[in-house]
């Protein structure tokens, strides 16, 4: 009795054990197959990205224009925003000359981050970006103004870990995205520390060929965060509304540049104390464009081993504070108006800068109150104290 009964017991367990199998294998199998399909699809779409195909389809992230094969790619998805670190200990960064925007401010200690905006580039190739670091609520509020719901990557956050009042309110990048929204399982907030790991995001500790510390090692692929939106409903469009419903687009122009009153060199720091991070424009009238060094140095990108380059800078002077807690945050006004300056074309236009709510563009004006057509192309916006001084 006892071995008939033990028998049955391990039969049934076999065939729980063989069925649970069968359904696993089946659902990796579909989850295999249609990763399979989307990327097959991805890839033949590329293969009509020629250097001689016709650049006809303007971006509406930054107008540079594009392929038609480009546009069928990004017209699927959303913009990804991502928070990429500009310690000099982890430069060259991997893939910011894939960015359509982006934008530089103190995360802490003087030491500068990047909101990096990734849409119309992307679909040329998949990129692998680094070194993916925590949040902070200006970048967040900038990156709002990326349509509904853009996909926000990140490592972690300034947050108050524990309750102990280490970090204000108002720094608390985590709560924040929760407040918005966007921190749900299955939501656009995409970091590694609370509900996206591998194939997104990964450290890689051999990126540089020479040891780094930990903080300095987390990488991230676009096309597999863009796989993973699209199993999350944030493709095009999220429960039905397209992500550029609410969207408005800066206005663009055609390159122009000057053959006169030329502003050759733009250079600035962010906090006097610390010159590693010290920024210089330079302009080169064969492409109009600026070339970026940072601090004293060619600023590179690892992936293709060329400078940085920009069609437009733009400084935006707003109210910093820093220290505002323990743990040495810094904040920045992101809603309102302040002084900008505008570089492009080989030269300056003297304006402001305006941003009407968190969900809104940040948008750029003249002396007039017009507002600034940008060139076609990169635009890097610098976020700087009032007072701190430029020269140019």
């Amino acid at each position: 009795m006892f071995l008939k009964a033990r028998a049955t017991l391990l039969a049934t367990l076999l065939g729980l054990f063989l069925l649970s199998t069968g359904t696993s294998l089946v659902l990796f199998s579909f989850l295999v197959g249609d990763s399979k399909v989307q990327s097959q699809n991805l890839e033949d779409a590329r293969l009509k990205i020629g250097d001689d195909t016709p650049r006809t389809e303007a971006c509406p992230i930054n107008g540079k224009l594009f392929t038609k094969a480009e546009r069928d790619i990004w017209e699927k998805r959303r913009p990804i925003t991502a928070i990429i670190e500009n310690h000099a200990e982890a430069r060259p960064q991997s893939g910011l000359s894939y960015s359509d925007v982006i934008y530089e401010a103190v995360a802490e200690g003087g030491i500068t981050r990047f909101l990096n905006v990734f849409y119309c580039e992307a679909p040329a190739t998949n990129i692998e970006i680094a070194p993916v670091r925590s949040a902070r609520v200006y970048f967040i509020d900038w990156a709002a103004g990326y349509g509904d719901f853009p996909i926000f990557l990140h490592v972690g956050g300034a947050n108050d870990y524990g309750g102990f009042g280490d970090t204000v309110k108002e720094a608390r990048a985590l709560e924040l995205l929760e407040t918005l929204g966007w921190r749900v399982p299955g939501g656009n907030d995409f970091d590694t520390t609370y509900d996206s790991g591998f194939p997104v995001l990964w450290r890689n500790y051999d990126r540089l060929e020479h040891p780094v510390a930990t903080e300095h090692t987390m990488m991230a692929s676009i096309d597999e965060a863009y796989a993973q939106a699209q199993e999350r409903g944030f493709d095009n469009t999220y429960e039905g509304d397209a992500w550029d419903e609410n969207f408005k687009p800066w206005l663009f122009a055609d390159d122009k540049p000057a053959n006169k009153d030329l502003v050759g060199q733009v250079a600035f720091g962010f906090w006097d104390n610390n010159p590693d991070y010290n920024v210089t424009w330079k302009y080169d009238s064969a492409s109009n464009s600026y070339l970026r060094e940072t601090g004293g140095k060619s600023h590179i990108d690892l992936i293709t081993g060329q400078q940085l380059t920009a069609k437009n800078i733009a400084i935006i002077f707003s109210k910093e504070r820093d220290g505002v807690d323990r743990n040495k945050h810094v904040l920045y006004t992101t809603v309102g108006t302040g002084d900008a300056l505008i570089f492009q074309n080989g030269q300056v236009i003297e304006g402001s800068w305006t941003k009407d709510a968190r969900n809104k563009m940040i948008r750029f004006k003249d002396s007039k109150g017009k507002e600034i057509s940008l060139v076609r192309g990169k635009i890097w916006i610098e976020a700087l104290a009032i007072g701190n001084k430029v020269d140019y």
